[in-house]
């Protein structure tokens, strides 16, 4: 128990042989369940965490085992449902982490992530490990430009404005979020962390950044920036239209969606009046001032509506929730 709350710790594993039993061992004393859940693994790792579980003393440690690879998504949603079943036989687990079986999130760091969640500031935290130079040392420089591309469209996706390394799975959520969102629902791959956001922040929960040091070590990641930032996009293009439909439309009304609506809709016209112009002017020899100039202000009408409606998003989540 950790300030008079009960927690439990999520271990997403995939082909960990290595690392597996690092991450189990130094899970903090004061964590009173820990959830196992390996996602088919084709080498030890299965047998290496029930190995541990037999011989905690503790009792707190379970596995699960998924038959079928379904992705480390689906991994954590397994986990946070045996995290709300937990309380059937004993009593209820008030917050939920998630510390990866590659070892790579820092045990010592856990409190942190906790007191904000604990002390009624957050519902959800996740580490940052972009905000300070120190802290991404260890991160290479294509690594660094991926996050930081995926932390923009997040921020537009989610309407967290204020979140930084969306793309960090170091996170504590509390049971009144996991309770209220749709485990189900959930993105089952590389990309949940994501998705989970955009689905909290339809309720209005609050979430916080807490600053620290990344950590690599011997674990490789099974993550390719070059294919893995177009396949996100797709998913947070769906997720944004979904979140500004669900939470301005069906569960309240915001004008910013007639803003984000006209805003793309005149950007979409300002480009194909930009083809229309160059073609107008190279293969028919016509004059292009006057196409041009229609050109650039339907784009600067575009911008503005689009940032209008990014502006008024802002303020929605300095509003909070409804719950």
């Amino acid at each position: 128990m950790y300030r008079d709350h009960r927690i439990a710790v999520v271990v997403p594993a995939y082909n960990e042989e290595l690392l597996i039993l690092d991450t189990l061992e130094t899970i903090p004393d004061f964590v009173d369940r820990v959830f196992v859940v390996d996602d088919c693994s084709k080498d030890a790792t299965l047998e290496k965490a029930r190995a541990f579980a037999e011989k905690d003393t503790t009792k707190r440690v379970t596995v699960i085992h998924h038959e079928k690879n379904q992705g480390v998504g689906a991994a954590i949603v397994t986990g946070y449902k045996a995290v709300l079943e937990a309380g059937e036989d004993k009593e209820e687990i008030d917050i939920a982490a998630v510390m990866a079986g590659d070892n790579q999130m820092d045990p010592a760091f856990l409190p942190h992530l906790l007191d904000p969640v604990v002390d009624g500031k957050a519902d959800y935290s996740m580490g940052n490990r972009l905000v300070d130079r120190e802290f991404r040392s260890g991160m290479s420089k294509w690594r660094f430009f991926g996050n930081a591309l995926l932390t923009l469209l997040t921020k537009i996706a989610s309407g967290y404005w204020q979140m930084v390394d969306p793309q960090n799975g170091y996170t504590a959520i509390s049971r009144r979020a996991l309770e209220t969102i749709s485990l189900d629902a959930i993105y089952p791959g590389y990309g949940y962390c994501n998705d989970v956001l955009v689905r909290l922040n339809v309720y209005g929960f609050r979430v916080k950044n807490v600053p620290h040091p990344s950590r690599y070590g011997r674990e490789k990641s099974g993550i390719r920036y070059s294919t893995y930032i177009v396949r996100l996009s797709r998913l947070l293009l769906k997720d944004f239209l979904w979140r500004l439909k669900m939470k301005y439309i069906v569960l309240g009304f915001h004008p910013l969606v007639f803003y984000y609506v006209f805003g793309a809709f005149i950007s979409i016209m300002s480009v194909l009046a930009g083809f229309w112009t160059l073609y107008y002017k190279f293969i028919q020899g016509g004059a292009m001032f006057v196409p041009a100039v229609v050109t650039l202000l339907l784009f600067s009408i575009g911008a503005q509506f689009l940032l209008f409606a990014m502006l008024f998003d802002m303020q929605a989540e300095k509003n909070g929730g409804w719950y």
